[in-house]
């Protein structure tokens, strides 16, 4: 909870019921509020409402948080809780004045838009490393994928949604000889495989989460009428089934954030606060270069102000490299059932300034639920000593909240307005249709044109040979008319001569 200008989150186990009340207070300075942290324990030792704590604390500084409601059991925290007979006894336990209960603001989102606001992004603003991930691909399928993404760009292609992809992977398939010497060669094999990798990505959502209007993030960042921090819960219920999906999501998130947000150095509060439940989720099985670029992520991201709390069961699902970036930790209990369990308890008792009031290692078996190590860093940033503590109560319900309440949330808020419906604006795959369909076109005219050619020369052709023929014939019979007239003239002749001769003998017979 917000107190005196802090986020008191803890109070010291030995202090509790004690005469002082303010005695054992474990605040968290909201100046070391981007210095990210981690929330870890096992099952059922209390990394959920830590997690609301401390949510609850920055919002009511005014800090838009981020919230990803794995479980669904994050909800509650748009109505304010239910006193109870137990609840108050641990409230006077912590001697916390003028305790109340209360709701706070929560927008709910969901990728899928069954449960929240949906939220989309495009293809392009994803760009082909996180794509990459998301689809599995190879590494050459890698380099053939940022190829195709490049020919878009240098076309001023918009890749909005899936279906602007496939038809992009389909254009370049088919122009892949006029494109192999400027880009590289474009397997048809490769592109298939990349094809049908977003046919499986589309059957998991991913035809639903690519489109506009795409999510700004400056939505995010919101406070309400009396200057609380509104709370981004994202659904993620059905979302982290596909695990992939999930992690490259968050990762996307932060990479657009970061390079969105101006530098602010070390403000007095953060900016905003992200909280990834389930972290091993983002690291599991990640390539090495998205370890890296969640490393450079988390390092380079507190100088915009913004904080990202990591909640997950061990310390050791955490890569080192961005573990070494969490300053302000709580470590509620771990159970040694296997030396590898004992091994990672042993790693995360080394992780914190020893206290010589007990031994960190023994003391995280023995943590009732409730209870956690918890160790932030001073106003200096220097890690202070760890302490076994209680963490407050949280001041909104604990449940699931009522479904009729959530729709209502949901449908009311200006946002669902902006973002409720998907709009398929024109981007490359209408421009790669037209410009096939032009093509095509050209391709019949060209087609037209020479058939037509081919019946005019056909026709020249029989013309030619019908003339040829025609002159032939009147030669032959002009050959035949003379012969005959040669024959006629002959035959006169011969009758003349014969005429004659007959004259001259009968007078010679005279």
């Amino acid at each position: 909870m917000y107190f005196d200008n802090q986020l008191w989150v803890a109070k010291a186990s030995d202090s509790m019921g004690g005469a002082d009340p303010a005695g054992g207070r474990i605040f968290l300075d909201p100046r070391v509020g981007n210095r990210h942290g981690l929330i870890t324990g096992a099952t059922g030792t209390g990394k959920t409402v830590t997690l609301k704590v401390i949510a609850e604390g920055f919002s009511d500084m005014g800090v838009p948080v981020f919230l990803a409601d794995i479980k669904g059991d994050v909800s509650g925290m748009c109505q304010p809780g239910q006193p109870s007979e137990s609840m108050d006894d641990r409230v006077a336990g912590f001697g916390i004045e003028g305790w109340s209960y209360g709701a706070y603001p929560v927008r709910f989102w969901d990728v899928y838009g069954r449960h929240g606001i949906p939220v989309r992004t495009t293809i392009s603003d994803m760009g082909p490393e996180l794509l990459s991930r998301i689809l599995d691909l190879t590494d050459v399928q890698s380099e053939v994928l940022s190829v195709v993404f490049k020919i878009a760009d240098d076309n001023r292609w918009l890749l909005i949604d899936t279906k602007d992809l496939r038809a992009m992977l389909q254009y370049a398939g088919e122009h892949s000889k006029e494109y192999s010497l400027k880009y590289g060669s474009l397997a048809t094999v490769t592109l298939s495989a990349i094809q049908r990798n977003i046919v499986h990505l589309e059957a998991n959502g991913g035809e639903i989460f690519f489109g506009e209007p795409a999510l700004d993030i400056a939505d995010w960042m919101a406070v309400d009428d009396y200057g609380h921090g509104v709370i981004n819960l994202l659904r993620c219920e059905e979302l982290v089934q596909n695990p992939l999906l999930y992690s490259t999501f968050l990762l996307w998130m932060l990479s657009e954030l970061y390079e969105r947000l101006p530098e602010v150095g070390n403000p007095e509060k953060p900016k905003m606060v992200f909280f990834f439940d389930e972290a091993h989720l983002l690291f599991s099985n990640a390539p090495a270069a998205l370890l890296q670029k969640v490393e450079q992520v988390a390092r380079l991201i507190r100088s915009k102000g913004v904080g990202i709390y990591f909640i997950t069961q061990s310390p050791a699902d955490i890569p080192d490299t961005v573990l070494a970036q969490l300053g302000n930790k709580i470590q509620h209990a771990l159970r040694a059932y296997t030396p590898k369990d004992q091994k990672a308890i042993h790693a995360a008792a080394q992780s914190y300034r020893p206290n010589p009031a007990f031994d960190t290692e023994t003391v995280i078996g023995e943590l009732a639920t409730g209870e956690a190590l918890v160790s932030f860093l001073d106003a200096e940033g220097v890690p202070a000593i760890v302490e076994r503590a209680r963490i407050l109560p949280p001041r909104s319900f604990m449940g699931v909240a009522d479904p009729e309440l959530v729709n209502a949330r949901i449908q009311m808020n200006p946002l669902f307005g902006k973002y409720a419906n998907a709009v398929d604006n024109p981007s490359a795959y209408e421009l790669l249709i037209s410009a096939v369909e032009q093509e095509s076109a050209a391709a019949a005219q060209a087609k037209q044109q020479e058939l037509a050619n081919k019946q005019a020369a056909k026709e020249a052709a029989e013309a030619e040979k019908a003339a040829a023929r025609a002159a032939a014939a009147a030669e032959k019979q002009r050959d035949r008319d003379a012969q005959r007239t040669k024959t006629a003239v002959t035959r006169v002749a011969t009758n003349t001569a014969s005429t004659i001769g007959r004259e001259i003998t009968r007078s010679i017979l005279r």
